[in-house]
């Protein structure tokens, strides 16, 4: 890292998306083939089907009613759109539909438990005993229920494959049972008189129970991945207590309207965002930006709905309801993080298409190969069985979106929300990260440090010309001028700024992108801005170029004042200050740490920039950048052929933000921001910044982790069926395992916090 940082100046179709539930797949053949179903409905343009979710997430322009359930059903599954999508509806739907059906599976599984455990003690006891048997006509009616009713659910499925020419888990298993299971009522019904033939029935009721166990704690595990969205869905209260008519009744959040008066009590829920406009008290936003320091609240400032009111009643005008509060946006974007999909998903499910049919293909193989070498036809089905049961997909399957949704849940938990799992790929990857100055490293709370006139005794005509142009402006330096006249004429005014500066309105106000501003003063052109807009209006600037310069060493950004037209003449300068973050410094170190090149690209001059970079030790600086240029500063970091990230709050960083391999936005700026980048930071702690990346990466270290160990599992596990080294037993054990560790593994990411400033161990 150098000591003087590098200074460079730069030179489809619309579709609306629709969300299906999906009931029925079982492992990522399921999901690949739901998708080829209806990627072959007319107007559709893209789908994303999430194992973990059971979800269907698809893009269409225009879709015949009842085309998507007519295909899906068509493959063997049902598909049915919930009737509405607010968050009570997917409550109601998603979450107590989830809860009922474990309950179900938890009772088959305690049935076929209580049926196989017989069955099981039997063989451990025969082991022992050979003359110990478990009558044939017992292991006859226990097994029966267990392979047909509670294994009901393998034989629907399976038949769907077989109609729809494709193979899924439910057909491993289906076979694997029913041929031990066929080959115990062949040993039975050929036994000699008297007989005691060695029957497979515990082998078929006893992987049918591991199965059925698996797939319950799948489920178990599964909703827990579902944590981050369950907890975000109950922020927010059902009923709201509503002024009106003078009367504080109570009416369902969902009748609301904008500018109603709600008021919110000491300990209640604010129900929508709105502004302050009696009372004051401390609100504990942590479930929504992570912070866990309680916010002093008073008359006028915003609220958030979801939040909790501590201390002091609260009379707040709504702001936002339905599906444009922040909470719903949040919400929203979690779940589209959660139901994307990686690249290397897209990988697996291409791979697990051919994986069945590779299977029973394999499965063949090892019959006849035993049948050929050792004569035997029960050796020769139990390998094959074990090799149908243990290669079961379901692993596959659930490895990427058990820990996008895990990884996305816990971090939207700590205020870093995640848009898709693109970005997850994307971020472990970045090799630089480059910031916006203002609002971004800084407060962006910008104030006036020094007033400097061409003539002595013209320092309040700056002031006061200066102010009447800023009036008219939204820039953060129009705010700082109007609060310092405020406070250098307002004793003489006796009011606010605005009657401080007493005149003439500002006509043909012009606002110069990235330069400044211009308008007419009782007739009279003024310009107030950088040096770019006094060279393009041709102003003389010497007089005052050594005290700009000055400013400008010192860290402070220049406006100049100037009459322009036939009287044109420099007026004045004023020079701003503007605080760097608090946590600014640890956050760049920590980026540093990490082995990741820090960027500032701003629209000040090269001093205020460099003394900013040093104090902060920002390696690159590119300044005096206009705002619809700061895209192209980013391509051109990017033509090193390395991964940007962009670091920005404000409309004018937004084209940046898109250009950027992942744009991050904070959430205290602007929605344009938020909705462009891929990463958004909801409070302005730039040391989120890493704990983004960190997250990231431990997510997809998660996802290639479950992909490595349910790889494996085949890999090891079929060679050892095939040689008969595995009984059907251990086979059903293994695969039930195999689906249960992968989505064991992506839940150790709940624990996860962002590491502390200053440290870069990721």
């Amino acid at each position: 890292m150098s000591n003087m940082p590098q200074t460079i100046t730069p030179s489809a179709p619309d579709s609306d998306e629709y969300v299906y539930l999906v009931e029925g797949m079982t492992c990522a053949s399921c999901v690949a083939r739901v998708e080829k179903a209806i990627r072959a409905v007319d107007g559709v343009i893209d789908v994303n089907v999430n194992l973990a979710t059971e979800r269907a997430y698809i893009f269409s322009t225009d879709v015949r009613d009842g085309a998507i359930e007519a295909a899906v059903s068509k493959a063997g599954y049902v598909a049915q759109r919930p009737r509405t999508t607010t968050e009570q509806q997917q409550k109601e739907h998603g979450l107590d539909a989830a809860e009922r059906r474990a309950r179900t599976e938890r009772l088959h599984v305690l049935l076929a438990a209580f049926l196989s455990a017989p069955l099981l003690i039997g063989m451990v006891i025969t082991m022992y005993d050979p003359a110990f048997h478990v009558p044939a006509w017992l292991q006859f009616l226990l097994a029966t229920p267990v392979q047909f009713w509670l294994g009901g659910r393998f034989y629907r499925g399976a038949f769907s494959a077989i109609k729809a020419r494709a193979g899924n888990m439910d057909l491993l298993v289906s076979l694997g049972t029913t041929a031990a299971y066929g080959m115990s009522l062949y040993l039975m019904a050929t036994a000699q008189p008297h007989a005691a033939p060695h029957l497979y029935f515990e082998a078929s009721a006893v992987i049918v129970t591991f199965v059925l166990l698996g797939k319950w704690l799948e489920g178990r595990a599964k909703g827990q991945t579902a944590s981050a969205i369950r907890a975000l869905m109950n922020l927010r209260p059902d009923v709201a207590r509503v002024r009106r008519g003078g009367l504080d009744i109570e009416v369902p959040v969902s009748s609301l309207t904008l500018d109603d008066i709600v008021v919110v009590k000491p300990g209640d829920r604010l129900p929508v965002d709105g502004v302050v406009t009696e009372g004051a008290g401390a609100v504990d936003e942590s479930m929504l930006t992570g912070e866990s320091i309680p916010l002093d609240k008073k008359t006028g400032d915003s609220v958030t709905g979801g939040s909790i009111n501590l201390d002091g009643a609260l009379t707040v005008r709504v702001t936002a309801i339905g599906t444009e509060t922040v909470l719903a946006k949040i919400i929203r974007m979690v779940e589209g993080a959660q139901a994307s999909k990686a690249a290397i998903q897209r990988l697996v499910d291409k791979f697990s298409a051919i994986f069945v049919p590779a299977v029973l293909g394999i499965a063949a193989i090892t019959f006849a190969a035993w049948y050929l070498v050792d004569g035997s036809f029960e050796n020769a089905t139990l390998a094959a069985v074990a090799v149908l049961v243990i290669a079961c997909p379901c692993a596959l399957g659930l490895a990427t979106p058990t820990a996008i949704m895990v990884g996305t849940g816990v971090a939207a938990k700590q205020g870093i929300l995640i848009r898709d799992a693109q970005t997850l790929e994307q971020a472990k990857a970045i090799q630089i990260v480059a910031f916006d100055k203002t609002g971004t490293l800084t407060e962006g709370k910008p104030r006036v440090e020094g007033v400097y006139a061409t003539n002595e005794g013209a320092q309040e005509v700056i002031l006061r010309t200066a102010a009447q142009l800023q009036a008219s402006s939204s820039h953060p330096l129009a705010k700082a001028v109007l609060d310092y006249v405020h406070h250098f004429l307002g004793t003489k005014a006796g009011s606010t700024a605005k009657s401080a500066t007493p005149g003439p309105t500002v006509s043909e106000f012009r606002n110069h992108a990235g330069m400044g501003v211009s308008g007419k003063i009782g007739g009279d052109h003024f310009i107030f801005g950088n040096i770019r807009l006094m060279h393009l209006y041709k102003i003389d600037t010497l007089s005052l170029e050594t005290v700009a310069t000055e400013a400008e060493a010192d860290g402070h950004s220049v406006s100049w004042l100037a009459q322009t037209g036939t009287q044109a003449r420099l007026i004045g300068i004023m020079s701003f200050g503007d605080a760097v973050k608090r946590e600014t410094p640890a956050a760049i170190r920590q980026l540093h740490q990490l082995g990741i090149k820090t960027v500032m690209i701003t629209g000040d001059n090269v001093g205020a920039a460099y003394h900013i970079a040093k104090k902060l030790g920002i390696t690159t600086i590119r300044a005096n950048v206009l705002p619809d240029q700061k895209a192209q500063t980013i391509e051109e970091l990017q033509s090193g052929k390395v991964a940007v990230a962009m670091v920005g709050d404000g409309v004018n960083d937004a084209p940046a933000l898109a250009q950027a391999d992942i744009g991050i936005a904070m959430g205290s700026g602007t929605d344009v921001a938020m909705q462009t980048a891929g990463i958004t930071l909801m409070r302005g702690d730039l040391s989120l910044i890493a704990g983004a990346l960190d997250i990231s990466r431990r997510t997809y270290g998660k996802i290639r982790q479950g992909l490595f160990w349910a790889f494996i599992y085949n890999l090891v596990g079929i060679p050892l069926a095939a040689m008969g080294l595995l009984s059907p037993m251990l086979a059903g054990a293994a695969m039930a395992l195999s689906s249960v560790s992968v989505v064991l593994n992506a839940l150790t990411l709940r624990g996860w916090t962002p590491p502390e400033a200053g440290k870069g161990q990721m």
